[in-house]
């Protein structure tokens, strides 16, 4: 399911749709890599990202601002020395859609191995 989410393509969201219910939501979490976290209120999900140097950090950064900006559906980054937190939401329906989901399987592919 994580390969297939990985090839879908973002549509946008102005609102006026709602967010995925907790049952979707539960579904699609595991389509993902396992460090995923859902948030207790369910309104968004996140993963951190180590590294072993400043520049592998900035690099896989600059990775996820171009499906970002691809995609068309932007994150909260949060870059430091050795690791990069990823932090997706759906702000138009003050929730989670499919595109936090496309774009997390997205993120995973980047870098599999990563813990």
């Amino acid at each position: 399911m994580g390969e297939e989410l990985a090839k879908r393509h973002c549509k946008p969201c102005e609102g006026g749709t709602e967010p995925l219910l907790r049952d979707a939501v539960e579904s699609l979490m595991t389509a993902l890599h396992n460090d995923w976290v859902l948030s207790d209120d369910g309104m968004d999900i996140s993963r951190e990202f180590s590294f072993p140097a400043y520049s592998r950090t900035l690099g896989f950064a600059n990775a996820v601002a171009w499906i970002a900006i691809t995609e068309g559906h932007h994150p909260v980054l949060t870059v430091s020395y050795g690791s990069c937190g990823v932090s997706y939401t759906t702000h138009a329906i003050n929730g989670l859609s499919d595109n936090d989901f496309i774009c997390a399987a997205k993120i995973d592919r980047l870098n599999p191995d990563a813990e």
